[in-house]
């Protein structure tokens, strides 16, 4: 796959569900609608792209065979509801298409293992397990998520090269074309690593087509995308939250922030190709932010 053009991404799926009045407190986060309401996740994918986005990422960010069995599904129902997710936002990727003439994509989101702990360490890092434990994890949900025939890969909010490292070598074998994010605190991985060698461990890769930040605060943006295109030699992708910060305690997003869409043609001009929101950002943000993009 190679960019060439700008592609808009979407914004957060969970705030999204949220303002539709649905309940994502548990574990399991929007994947618990892939059980209960796949329709509303359709639904959210399809405001995403007629508000403008070119690339909507799946409901399974916080989908793991583990997780969904401990939830009470047998393993064959996990891995269903794991693949349901690709299969869910491509229906809505063909009818869209099909009635705008665009050319759309599915990108299977791919979140750290902190995510599924449900305790707030995919923000910090540092999980204290070994990298077979991370290979154990990763492994099969990525091959789940490629058989369901995504377009592409959306490894995100990674916080730890460490994990970065088990991951590329996963990814490689896949084959599937995959952008690679991490969150990032400053010149920083969450997990304190400097970003020079939190992206020379993707600089190899033979299936990461950009490498990039999300989850982040805006203001951490331009210097990632600008080490990130010089490490990897790659485009970069970009999808921030909207600067404010996630108190675990309450499962809440504190402090003040803002999606400020005239970053993004700098963002743009650093290297970027792939730019979107992430958490708090919705489908009005995402329709001004293809406006200041194609202007």
């Amino acid at each position: 796959m190679k960019l060439d053009d700008v592609l808009v991404l979407d914004g957060g799926l969970s705030n999204a569900l949220e303002d539709r009045g649905l309940d994502l407190s548990s574990d399991l986060w929007t994947a618990r609608l892939l059980l209960e309401d796949p329709a509303q996740v359709a639904a959210v994918h399809r405001d995403y792209y007629l508000a403008s986005a070119d690339v909507v990422r799946t409901a399974s960010y916080q989908a793991s065979v583990p997780i969904l069995v401990a939830a009470g599904l047998t393993r064959r129902e996990a891995e269903h509801t794991i693949v349901s997710s690709v299969s869910l936002a491509c229906g809505v990727r063909d009818e869209v298409a099909a009635s705008t003439g665009r050319r759309l994509l599915v990108a299977a989101s791919v979140g750290p293992y902190g995510a599924v702990l449900a305790d707030g360490s995919e923000y910090r890092g540092r999980y204290g397990v070994a990298p077979a434990a991370l290979r154990d994890f990763h492994g099969p949900r990525l091959e789940l998520l490629a058989s369901a025939g995504p377009d592409l890969l959306a490894v995100e909010t990674i916080p730890d090269a460490d994990e970065a490292e088990v991951l590329v070598p996963l990814l490689d074998e896949l084959g599937l074309p995959a952008w690679f994010s991490y969150s990032v605190s400053g010149d920083s991985t969450r997990a304190g690593q400097p970003l020079r060698d939190a992206y020379a461990v993707l600089a190899g890769s033979t299936s990461i087509v950009a490498a990039g930040v999300n989850c982040s605060a805006p203001r951490d943006v331009t210097p990632a995308v600008t080490t990130a295109v010089s490490v990897t030699g790659r485009p970069a992708v970009v999808y921030p939250n909207l600067g404010e910060s996630w108190d675990n305690a309450s499962h809440t997003w504190v402090g003040d922030g803002a999606f400020d869409t005239a970053l993004a043609p700098g963002w743009v001009a650093a290297g970027a190709r792939l730019v979107g929101g992430c958490c708090r950002v919705g489908p009005a943000d995402i329709t001004a932010l293809a406006g200041a993009l194609r202007q």
